[in-house]
């Protein structure tokens, strides 16, 4: 059993264990039962103190990825940097290597290769974690292989990809924003995500709007008080179902523009709304909606009484 499996022992119920990793063994220090011995230790037996060194002695390569179209796996006949140290035969031996492997590949890692490149870019543009990235890579490489692309330009089945593996991972990015680092439509965007994960079966819950509190907070420079009262609200609209049926992103902005009145922290609706990416009408209408069913106007008017004293 691993040792990070095991919490207690199984004799007097001690938490106090050791682990030691020269004799394999996991011992209670209470009651000094051996719980497991002869373990195996996964951990490399090498050290090294450099890059140098590390390239030398390790036995594997990079982890696989999906976000290179072989999955990391392939081999580079030579990088451009080669040809420096080779001579004219072996220079033009290298061009017509290199000719050959690309006629061989075939038109799904051709497309792959440059799909993941343009899958790279926005995600860095929308300064999104790896793990996207990652399922972003997962869920088009599976579209490639459905032949979900074809009829579909390449940047568009991109943009949905990310944006379902945004929805899958909790990270808020609207359509929007993808629209923007892709340069397609919105629509365009919006109609590829939801042709990819219902071909693909992939289950996307709603989005919750307070996965879009601290973004829309930092943005405006709004404190942790008003964030968390925000998020309160947020609750209290969810229970009242102010939320069904609404973009997230409007209601979101509407109970931060709402907190921060409470907090005497005041930002214009406008401000808000284009932090948020939302009309200043959208969030009137949900800032009124908030107002009338949970009575928030009383603590609003605390604080402007607050401020004239």
């Amino acid at each position: 059993m691993p040792a990070e499996l095991v919490k207690k022992c199984p004799e007097c119920g001690g938490l106090n264990l050791s682990w030691n990793r020269d004799k394999g063994e996991i011992i209670c220090r209470d009651c000094g039962l051996v719980i497991e011995e002869k373990m195996v230790d996964f951990t490399q037996e090498w050290r090294e103190f450099d890059g140098e060194e590390r390239e030398k002695r390790r036995r594997s390569g990079a982890p696989m990825t999906y976000t290179q179209y072989d999955q990391g796996l392939g081999t580079e006949i030579g990088q451009k940097a080669d040809l420096f140290r080779l001579g004219g035969k072996d220079r033009n031996k290298f061009f017509r290597l290199r000719k050959w492997q690309y006629r061989i590949s075939t038109a799904i890692e051709r497309n792959l290769k440059l799909a993941l490149a343009e899958l790279k870019r926005v995600s860095s543009y929308l300064k999104l974690p790896k793990s996207v990235e990652e399922e972003s890579a997962r869920i088009y490489t599976l579209a490639v292989q459905r032949g979900l692309v074809r009829g579909r330009s390449m940047e568009s089945v991109v943009a949905g990809a990310l944006y379902a593996a945004c929805r899958r991972h909790d990270v808020p990015r609207t359509l929007d924003e993808l629209s923007e680092a892709s340069g397609i439509e919105k629509k365009e965007v919006g109609r590829t995500y939801r042709f990819v994960t219902r071909e693909l079966g992939i289950t996307i819950l709603p989005s919750n709007p307070a996965d879009y509190i601290a973004r829309f907070a930092s943005a405006l420079k709004l404190s942790a008080e008003t964030q968390s009262k925000s998020i309160e609200i947020l609750e209290q609209a969810q229970k009242a179902e102010l939320t069904s049926g609404r973009g997230p992103t409007g209601i979101a902005a509407a109970a931060l523009y709402v907190s921060a009145l409470i907090h005497g922290e005041k930002r214009t609706q406008r401000e808000v709304a284009d932090v948020a990416g939302v009309t200043e009408v959208t969030i009137r209408n949900r800032y009124k909606e908030l107002l009338d069913e949970l009575d928030l106007e009383d603590d609003i008017k605390k604080t402007k009484k607050k401020k004239k004293r």
